[in-house]
């Protein structure tokens, strides 16, 4: 039999604990706030990479040519000829530096390539600029941009350009794969995406050169659109607390499933807090994190508490702190066993990646140390409040016991 914890005397530091712990994510939330993404504040996100420029391509010809990337290989994309549509690769095995990727595009007809850089560069992680076209033609060349450890742009010279513009810079990648996450919220209702794109890559093209600046990727996102997510996820955390605490009540009692909301809530402060002292961004994506350990958390209560209605039954005491420290050690090793085969998954996203999924990694790996945390020892803890006046035989009709004739006897100094 299962040594019996007296879990039950760390209900009340516990509740300290967690009160000074929200207390200090309170206080994180007026001193630094939320770093809100920008799902939720309206405004510019762009992510950019700054180098020079790899190749230079150009086409006089007849037809109509579109270059683009994968991460594998360049593709020509051949239309308007009188034979049928074609589609050329030039994979970066088979051209593995810019000299040779070079060498492979100039074989093709009517087009002029030329090497900017250093010819030994390897080709992979050849990008484009998506700000430009990527038609070929002969009075607009389209450069190719190729990831360079070589090149020493740090985060503070980002920064350093960007000084007269109210933006958020964050760097991503690696040296050899740098890119820079830039954010810029709406300061005027009647600011345009254009505009607030075009004085970012202008201050940056001025700092480090018109050629040498690549925009990967641009996401713009209106005031409406940013209120309407803030206040639909704000529902949404609502309705489905409100689906739990419905679920609670009914399969088993009132102050269940306020415990067992009271932990929910617990959770989503604690992670609020970290978030907030952090500033990990707060994205949709971290939402749905947030919501993830909604579901976790729920689940691994309701385990606790379902052990804790079958124990009201077959356990004689005049304590209810002696069942619910029965509950607790019974559950004890799959509460830990599920919480940290599941921090396996999250700790290897945190490691593995980058972005908006390992900020989804930092605030679920919290989620699950707080969840299992929460059902072991906030939850009881309010349901042994409760019941501090619990006789026995009391609740017993809406905790629905089960037949069981091994009734187990149960003190204060008796292990189960």
């Amino acid at each position: 039999m299962k040594t019996v914890k007296k879990f039950s005397k760390a209900f009340p530091a516990c509740a300290v604990l967690s009160s000074v712990l929200i207390l200090f994510g309170i206080a994180g939330f007026f001193i630094r706030g939320i770093n809100f993404g920008i799902d939720f504040v309206p405004g510019l996100l762009e992510e950019v990479r700054i180098g020079p420029a790899a190749i230079e391509i150009s086409y006089n010809g007849s037809a109509n040519i579109s270059v683009g990337t994968s991460s594998t290989a360049l593709e020509l994309v051949i239309t308007g000829t009188s034979a049928e549509n074609e589609t050329k690769i030039f994979s970066y095995a088979q051209n593995p530096s810019i000299k040779d990727i070079a060498a492979s595009l100039s074989e093709v007809d009517g087009l002029s390539v030329s090497v900017k850089g250093a010819e030994n560069v390897s080709s992979y992680g050849i990008y484009l600029d998506s700000s430009s076209t990527s038609r070929l033609s002969a009075d607009a060349p389209v450069l190719l941009y190729v990831s360079d450890a070589s090149t020493n742009v740090s985060i503070d010279d980002v920064r350093s350009a960007l000084a007269s513009e109210s933006v958020e810079v964050k760097e991503l990648g690696d040296d050899s794969n740098r890119s820079f996450q830039i954010r810029a919220a709406i300061s005027k209702n009647d600011i345009s995406s254009d505009s607030l794109q075009a004085e970012i890559i202008g201050s940056l093209k001025e700092k480090f050169g018109e050629s040498n600046v690549a925009i990967i990727k641009t996401d713009f996102v209106g005031s409406g659109f940013s209120s309407s997510n803030a206040i639909k996820s704000v529902i949404l955390a609502v309705v489905t607390l409100l689906a739990i605490w419905i679920y609670c009540a009914v399969r088993f009692h009132w102050d269940f499933a306020v415990g067992a909301i009271i932990g929910l809530v617990h959770d989503c402060l604690i992670m609020f807090s970290f978030i907030s002292w952090t500033q990990v961004e707060f994205s949709a994506t971290s939402f749905a994190a947030v919501l993830t350990i909604f579901g976790y958390s729920i689940n691994a209560t309701i385990v606790i508490l379902d052990r804790v209605r079958e124990n009201i039954s077959l356990i004689q005491t005049k304590k209810f702190n002696d069942i619910l420290n029965a509950s607790i050690s019974e559950t004890l090793s799959r509460s830990i066993i599920t919480t940290v085969t599941t921090m396996f998954a999250s700790v290897a996203l945190l490691i593995f990646t980058s972005g908006s999924i390992k900020d989804f990694a930092i605030v679920l790996t919290v989620g699950l140390v707080s969840g299992c945390y929460s059902s072991m020892l906030i939850v009881p803890g309010f349901v042994s409040l409760m019941r501090r006046n619990w006789e026995p035989g009391e609740f017993a009709k809406h905790v629905r016991p089960h037949n069981n004739k091994n009734v187990l006897s149960f003190n204060s100094t008796q292990n189960v």
